[in-house]
């Protein structure tokens, strides 16, 4: 410290330079934020794995939805704006494809409208970054005519808003945040001085940090998210002017003992500064920890560690300028310190508390159980529960919401993958199996996909509607040969009037027609046969030779007839007449057998069909059936191209919930769809395939899955890793224990506290997701501070006997951690006008759980665990009888 005093101006003008040149130089940390600072997940993640797979296949477009409300039905006059604004749309650059809700399709309508026709809802297709994104809606927001109401709303663009509502938030925070700050610490110290300065060396190290941590971000991929920045500011501030706050008023101290400005800043560091030192280890360790953590929002909170680091830096060379150089003006006007004096209430229950252990543990109990044991641990994963409702990807949201059901806007998205192609005739059948079995699930709406494009299945596909057509023909073809039979009826007359008229010309002109209009009588019996057996059994491969046979025998009886026709061509008289009736008749027997050959053609068509119905796999396991031309058909390939990926070895289905997708209930149907899923496709074509599923609700299973992991990983770290430093510093194994028990008491009642206020009283669905990391993360970390500062105190004093040494150490620093505590709750009571609902309810138990750990735990608790245990605060280390000389 004698160093640090003597090159006290080289040091503060090493610092100075230092902030102006990083302040400069150093990339803008709220831009990057905004960049790079949204929820991502780990590549390991299941829906990170949907995204990349479609990624790798050119498939990363992503969809948002142009919403439009109708004052009155839709009508030709709104269906052209709407067709305008749709044409205007898709010429705009990143826009992949627009489906259009003006279609002929019925389905389709119903999809995209709502039952009043009062809500349009107009699917666009866009590539690009979040931020591309916003720039297209702006955009389509130009094609709306001005007399329209019209949102465009999707996943992207409520991550947009969220950015742009966090930096807002944060801008109050600051401006909050240094006001507040300013008005306490005048009513702390009384001076228009000393304020100023925790101010100014917190402000100091809020830049440096801001600048490192961009430069961290942009050149080595640093964790960093929208909280980063809003934390940064609360913690620095806060912990910062506690620090500020412990190390004046040893200065103050030291000054009315008689020590010059010199002397006093060197005692003060040597004694407080220990502590100070301490604690921002024990800080700097809480947020490093983070770093273990697999989310990258979670991690980014380790740049509040890169911050303490800094302001340990510079609050041990900047700030003891001020004080040599200030001296007793550091404190102007004022001739006292109000924090200096002793705190006769903390001395009176640290009395209380050494005579009466036991009655004031149970006192603690009595406050803090309740609220644990009630503590049920709801969380909410609704991100547009976020931000204000007046941003307009909520408007549209909710205007989806309302008119189409929640689970329309954001679909979960089941993604299958293989080596091999699977939009083969003999593969897709199985997606219907799959579709079954994803509808039986709960709060399944719809699902859509290559055999069932619009939610409900293509009823031509399924062998049963198949079987009814060929029914069908069956009954046509019966129906067909009876009118063969009539018309062979009408020609037999014919010829047999003919032959009775006219017997010695036909026998003239090379033989009777009679045995021809016999023949056509024989045929008629044949087809009666025939037609019977169609019928009653239905066997067309019986049908289909004999039909053959006879259509035979029609083309020699029309060959008989046609030679007839020609020698009686050659005679007069009424022999012509003769032949030109033969001729018609000639030609009704070739138009019958055209007639019979169709029907056998037909029914030709259905016996190979039914026979490659019975040697097909896919009709047994699936009752589906798709003939060649049925592939090729362009609607189907229609079907198959929005459905598939990666030259047909990919496919997709989109699945409707009828539940808000955010909800904790779409996550528990993700994970009923994914069991029945891996049920449907064993012994399939898509049993050796990847599966994985995408959309807002599959992220949410996964930020549910990896935010209850990271707490648990990360609340185990930092627990060992305190541990480990307070047992060096302490010289106990069993101090450490404690302190960080008090902690999670202090944590839970805190949680406890917080869900009664937001789910039982204010009716929310849950604490939101990331809340229970960040306020264990904060409020252990900032926490433990204020039992370092007793408790270092304590071992300072306990040379006056254990339980004498623990009520002067709380008379001593009992205004220091109240004043520390209000503080810091006011630095993060700044964040709850930010709008941000995660760092209004971060904000909220940390602010509980500081007030409830500097005005319960420690001056109730603490001093009857201690007296309690007695010698045995130091176990297994022996304790030193002089550890401090300290003039008081």
């Amino acid at each position: 410290m004698k160093f640090i005093v003597k090159f006290k101006w080289v040091i503060a003008a090493f610092i100075l330079a230092l902030t102006v040149i990083l302040m400069l130089t150093a990339p803008n940390l709220t831009k990057l934020a905004s960049e790079k600072g949204q929820s991502q997940l780990p590549d390991d993640a299941v829906s990170s794995r949907a995204s990349q797979i479609l990624k790798d296949a050119g498939e990363d477009s992503n969809t948002i939805s142009m919403v439009i409300k109708l004052d009155k039905a839709l009508d030709k006059n709104s269906e052209k704006q709407i067709q305008k604004s749709i044409d205007k749309t898709e010429k705009i650059k990143g826009v992949k494809d627009v489906t259009t809700p003006l279609t002929d399709d019925q389905d389709v309508r119903n999809q995209l409208m709502s039952k009043d026709k009062k809500t349009v809802l107009v699917p666009v297709t866009v590539s690009g970054s979040d931020e591309k994104v916003e720039k297209i809606a702006d955009q389509i927001y130009d094609t709306v005519p001005k007399n329209v109401t019209a949102y465009v709303t999707g996943a992207s663009l409520i991550n947009q808003d969220f950015a742009h509502s966090s930096e807002e938030g944060l801008k109050k925070t600051e401006f909050i945040t240094i006001f507040l700050i300013l008005g306490l610490l005048l009513l702390v110290f009384r001076s228009v001085v000393t304020p100023f300065i925790p101010i100014l060396i917190v402000g100091i190290t809020y830049l440096i940090s801001q600048s490192l941590l961009g430069i961290l971000v942009k050149n080595v991929d640093f964790p960093i998210s929208t909280f980063t920045q809003t934390f940064l500011v609360a913690i620095l501030f806060g912990i910062g002017t506690d620090y500020c706050i412990l190390l004046l008023n040893r200065f103050r101290e030291e000054l009315a003992n008689g020590h010059d400005k010199i002397e006093a800043t060197i005692t003060a560091y040597r004694t407080a500064g220990r502590t100070l030192f301490i604690s921002g280890i024990a800080v700097f360790i809480g947020f490093a920890a983070i770093g273990f953590a697999k989310f990258a929002i979670f991690q980014s909170a380790v740049g509040v560690a890169v911050g303490v680091g800094v302001l340990l830096v510079i609050l041990f060379t900047l700030l003891p300028l001020f004080m040599v150089t200030l001296g007793e003006k550091l404190f102007w006007p004022s001739k006292k310190v109000a924090s200096h004096s002793d705190n006769k209430l903390w001395k009176f229950l640290g009395r209380k508390a050494v005579a009466r252990p036991f009655v004031f543990l149970v006192i603690t109990a009595i406050i803090t159980v309740p609220f644990i044991v009630t503590y049920d641990s709801k969380v909410s994963f609704d991100s547009t529960a976020e931000i204000s409702s007046d941003y307009k990807s909520i408007k549209g949201l909710n205007a989806i919401s309302d008119a189409l059901g929640e689970g329309k806007a954001f679909p979960v998205n089941v993604i299958i993958k293989g080596d091999k192609e699977l939009t083969k005739a003999d593969v897709i059948p199985y997606l219907g199996n799959i579709s079954k079995a994803i509808e039986k699930v709960d709060h399944v709406d719809s699902v859509m996909t290559i055999t069932q494009p619009t939610g409900e299945k293509i009823d031509d596909l399924y062998v049963n509607s198949q079987l009814g057509s060929v029914s069908d023909g069956i009954k046509d073809a019966v129906k067909g040969i009876g009118d063969v039979q009539k018309g062979l009826s009408d020609i037999e007359k014919g010829l047999n009037q003919i032959a009775d008229q006219t017997g010695s010309a036909s026998k003239e002109s090379g033989g009777s027609l009679a045995p021809a209009a016999g023949g056509l009588a024989q045929i008629n019996q044949q087809l009666q046969l025939v037609s019977t057996q169609l019928s009653t059994t239905g066997n067309v491969q019986q049908a289909v030779p004999q039909l053959v046979a006879i259509s035979k025998q029609l083309t020699a009886i029309q060959t008989g007839l046609q030679q007839a026709n020609e020698n009686l061509s050659a005679q007069q008289g009424q022999v012509g007449t003769l032949s030109d009736s033969i001729n018609q008749l000639a030609k009704g027997v070739k138009s019958a057998n055209d007639g019979l050959t169709k029907i056998s053609d037909g029914l030709t068509k259905a016996t190979d069909m039914l026979d490659n119905m019975s040697e097909s796999s896919t009709v047994r396991d699936t009752g589906i059936y798709l003939p060649a031309e049925v592939i090729k058909d362009k609607g189907f390939k229609q079907s198959i191209d929005n459905y598939s990926f990666a030259d047909g070895k990919g496919v997709k289905l989109s699945v409707v919930l009828d539940q808000n997708p955010y909800s904790e209930e779409a996550i528990s149907t993700v994970k009923n769809i994914e069991k029945a899923v891996a049920s449907e496709v064993v012994d399939t074509p898509f049993e050796h395939t990847e599966i994985v599923y995408g959309g807002v609700s599959s992220s949410n299973a996964d930020l549910k899955d990896l935010s209850t992991t990271d707490l648990s990983r990360t609340m185990v770290i930092m627990m060992i890793g305190l541990f480990i430093v307070l047992t060096i510093l302490f010289r106990s194994m069993i101090m450490p224990v404690y302190m960080i028990a008090s902690l999670l008491l202090t944590y839970y009642t805190a949680m406890g506290i917080s869900e009664l206020l937001f789910v039982d009283i204010m009716g929310n669905d849950g604490i939101s997701w990331a809340v229970p990391f960040f306020s264990f993360v904060i409020l252990v970390a900032l926490g433990i501070d204020y039992s370092i500062f007793l408790l270092d105190r304590f071992n300072e004093e306990v040379k006056s006997g254990v339980a004498e040494g623990m009520v002067t150490s709380m008379s001593k620093m009992g205004s220091v951690i109240i004043t520390a505590a209000i503080i810091l709750a006011g630095t993060f009571g700044a964040m709850i006008p930010s709008g941000v609902l995660t760092l209004v309810h971060v904000a909220t138990v940390v602010i509980i759980g500081l007030l409830l750990y500097g005005l319960v735990i420690l001056p109730l608790l603490m001093p009857a665990i201690v007296v309690t245990l007695g010698e045995g605060n130091w176990w297994p280390f022996l304790r030193k009888k002089e550890k401090y000389k300290v003039d008081e």
